[in-house]
């Protein structure tokens, strides 16, 4: 069969798997990890799709999107206003259609060859797998500074109190079902660096385990986040996902969104990103 043809019989299916990118002024490092994201789905047996969030950016990451040509793996662009990672990969989930969705960073830092476990743990019924570089089978280059690994360890001591039992809850490569995380997006509150965290407790507060699976990871230049910057603001992000989750009921709604009392981040620089 033309490849032509069977790009636009793949097209012309709802997917099984949506893929969520968020991305905040990644103009240069975005076309590599899409054509890495789209060459490694078209390879799958069945339709995919990637939604490409764009968050506040300044750069022309909207335009690389917008211009992306026509393939087997549909490219589609969601605008975000609200500055931060954990805003824009709401946007992108609650844009999901597909029996499973995820996300994973531009910088395409986890090699894709894990999308096939995560792939084959949620067709056998796993409602969430995620990439651990905690994982004793996990391959990490790590080039982390001594004192952001002392605040990743810190980090990880906290979210383990909200999320028992999860050694990694920070590395950019999720998968869920769909149902399910489109459910837990809605309830989604926290716009930074610590919405995987919520997220996740929400999955779990649902009854939902989280499975965990090695990947071959690593650091990428160009990381935009500051231990002396950031480090406060996140463990206050910590404090309110935690009063959210004892105050609020886990049953997912679909609010309006709602910001921290003290953002974290600016319009040019949302903690998250890698």
């Amino acid at each position: 069969m033309p490849l032509s043809r069977q790009g636009d019989e793949r097209t012309s299916r709802p997917p099984l798997l949506e893929i969520v990118v968020p991305a905040f002024n990644e103009e240069g490092r975005l076309p590599r990890g899409l054509m890495q994201l789209c060459a490694k789905l078209a390879r799958m047996p069945f339709p995919t799709a990637v939604i490409v969030v764009d968050n506040n950016s300044t750069d022309r990451t909207a335009e690389v999107v917008k211009t992306w040509p026509p393939g087997p793996v549909p490219v589609r662009l969601v605008q975000c206003a609200i500055s931060g990672k954990g805003a824009a990969v709401r946007a992108g989930l609650l844009g999901t259609t597909a029996p499973f969705a995820g996300f994973c960073d531009a910088d395409m830092a986890t090699d894709l060859s894990a999308v096939d476990t995560a792939l084959r743990l949620l067709l056998s019924g796993e409602p969430v797998v995620i990439g651990s570089r905690a994982h004793e089978d996990s391959v990490v280059e790590n080039r982390h500074s001594r004192v952001r690994e002392l605040g990743a360890y810190g980090f990880r001591a906290l979210a383990g109190v909200l999320v028992p039992g999860v050694s990694d809850t920070q590395c950019g490569f999720k998968f869920f079902d769909g149902v399910l995380v489109r459910e837990a997006a809605a309830a989604l509150r926290t716009p930074g660096f610590a919405f995987d965290v919520e997220l996740l407790a929400r999955c779990a507060g649902q009854g939902s385990r989280v499975r965990e699976i090695p990947v071959r990871w690593r650091d990428m230049p160009g990381s935009r986040f500051s231990p002396a910057r950031h480090t406060f603001g996140i463990v206050l992000e910590l404090g309110r996902i935690w009063l959210r989750l004892r105050v609020q009921p886990r049953t997912a709604v679909r609010p309006a969104w709602e910001p921290p009392l003290d953002p974290v981040g600016t319009p040019l620089d949302p903690v998250g990103y890698p």
